[in-house]
C-alpha cells in the first residue's frame, strides 16, 4: 500500500529511478504507520480512492477495502475525511468474520459438501477434483476457518483425504493456515475472475441506468455509434408508457436521436460530416432536421453544450435528453438518454430538471468503466 498523492515513477536515469523508489518506499512506510493510502489522480486523471488494509492476527495485510469517487464528486482528502473512519470499522469487521474463531464453533453444522457421483458418471468423475472443491467449499462456508478435523466433518471427508487435500490447496495458494485452522487465501477470487472479465458496456451501465429510470421515472437507454446509427446495447423502463417500442438492440438513424448527436458531436469534424452526409436525412416527423447545414450547426451546438436535446424529430410527441459516456482517454464511447412524452412543459424544463441527473449517471458509469477496462478498450458488446 502507498500513499499515491503526487507522481508516479516518472525520473529519468537511474538517478530519477532511485529517486521514484525512495519516494514509493517513503509512501508505502507512511501508510503501514497511518493505516491508509490515498490514491490522488495517479492511478487514473479524475479518480481519487482511499484504501485500508485487512489484517490477519499477526497484524499481516492480507487485502485492502478501498472507496473510489470521481474528482467531480470529492477531491482526496474530502474522500478520506468521508469515508476513511467507516471504512477502518467495516476492515476491522471483515477481520473479525474472517479470523474470529468462535463464529465457528457456534455455526449450526452444515451438510457435507462432498457427494460421490462416481457410481452414475463412471471414468468421466474426477474424484480428486470433486473432494477438492469440496474441501475449499467447506472453509468458505464457516467464519474464522475450520480445524483439520472440523474441515473433514464439514466436506463429508475422511481425515487423511482432507488433510491431503488441504496440504494440496494450501501448497498451490488458495489456503491458507493460520495456527490449527484453515482458510480460503485471496487467490480464490481469481476463480470468479473469468466471470468478470467478460463484463460488458452494458452489464456496468444496467443497474445505474435502472437507478436512474426509477428517480426521475421515465425511461432511460444506453447506446453506441455504428455507422450512420445508434445500436441501443441497454435500457431501463419506467411504469410511464411511451409511444416508442425500444429495446436492446435497436437501431435508429444517429441524425434524429439525442444519443446519435452526442456521439456524433464528439467526432472530428470531417468524420461527422461524412456520416450524416451517408444517412441521407429524410424527415420522419414533422420537426425532423434535414438540412445538413442545419444539422452541422446543431452537432456543434450540442459539442459546446456537451448534451443534445431532440424535441419530436424520431418520432411525434418523444423528446429525449443524452450525454456522452466516456472512456479513460476522454472519448465517446456510448451515450446515455432519458426519453419521455413532450407534453405542455417547454423543452428547457426537460432540461432544468433532468440533465443534472443524467450527467451524474454517466459519470457513475465512466468510473466504473475505469476499472473495469483499465488495461483494455470498453466492451460495447
Amino acid at each position: 500500500m502507498a500513499h499515491a498523492a503526487g507522481a508516479g515513477f516518472n525520473g529519468a536515469g537511474p538517478d530519477g529511478a532511485e529517486r521514484d523508489l525512495a519516494d514509493f518506499a517513503a509512501r508505502s512506510a507512511a501508510a503501514d504507520a497511518d493505516g491508509w493510502a490515498l490514491d490522488d489522480q495517479l492511478v487514473a486523471p479524475g479518480l481519487v480512492a482511499v484504501a485500508v488494509p485487512v489484517r490477519d492476527p499477526g497484524g499481516r495485510p492480507v487485502c485492502a477495502i478501498s472507496v473510489l469517487a470521481h474528482t467531480s464528486r470529492h477531491s482526496g482528502d474530502e474522500l478520506r475525511a468521508h469515508a476513511l473512519a467507516t471504512m477502518t470499522e467495516e476492515a476491522r469487521c471483515i477481520a473479525d468474520e474472517l479470523y474470529d474463531p468462535s463464529t465457528a464453533a457456534t455455526a449450526p453444522p452444515a451438510t457435507p459438501t462432498y457427494a460421490d457421483a462416481k457410481p452414475e458418471l463412471g471414468p468421466s468423475f474426477l474424484q480428486a477434483l470433486a473432494r477438492g472443491l469440496a474441501v475449499l467449499t467447506a472453509l468458505g462456508r464457516r467464519h474464522g476457518g475450520l480445524t483439520l478435523a472440523e474441515a473433514a466433518e464439514a466436506a463429508g471427508l475422511s481425515y487423511p483425504s482432507t488433510r491431503r487435500n488441504l496440504l494440496t490447496l494450501r501448497q498451490l495458494g488458495y489456503v491458507e493456515q493460520l495456527d490449527r485452522r484453515f482458510l480460503p487465501s485471496p487467490r480464490v477470487l481469481e476463480l470468479g475472475y473469468a466471470r468478470l472479465s467478460t463484463l460488458t458496456l452494458a452489464d456496468i451501465a444496467q443497474p445505474h441506468l435502472t437507478e436512474l429510470a426509477g428517480r426521475v421515472r421515465e425511461s432511460a437507454s444506453l447506446a453506441v455509434l455504428d455507422g450512420t446509427e445508434v445500436h441501443y446495447v441497454a435500457r431501463a423502463t419506467a411504469q410511464q408508457i411511451t409511444s416508442a417500442r425500444i429495446m436492446p438492440g435497436t437501431r435508429l438513424p444517429a441524425y434524429a436521436t439525442s444519443m446519435g448527436r452526442a456521439l456524433l458531436a464528439d467526432l472530428p469534424e470531417a468524420d461527422r460530416r461524412e456520416r450524416v452526409d451517408a444517412s441521407r436525412p429524410r424527415a420522419l416527423t414533422p420537426h425532423t432536421l434535414t438540412s445538413l447545414d442545419a444539422l452541422a450547426a446543431t452537432l456543434d451546438r450540442v459539442a459546446r453544450e456537451k448534451h443534445a436535446l431532440v424535441e419530436q424529430e424520431l418520432e411525434a410527441g418523444l423528446r429525449s435528453l443524452a450525454v456522452p459516456v466516456r472512456d479513460r482517454s476522454g472519448r465517446a464511447v456510448a451515450a446515455v438518454n432519458i426519453a419521455l412524452h413532450a407534453g405542455p412543459e417547454p423543452p428547457e424544463h426537460t432540461r432544468e430538471a433532468l440533465l443534472p441527473a443524467l450527467r451524474a449517471c454517466a459519470a457513475r458509469i465512466e468510473s466504473d468503466l475505469a476499472v473495469a477496462f483499465a488495461d483494455s478498450p470498453v466492451q460495447t458488446g
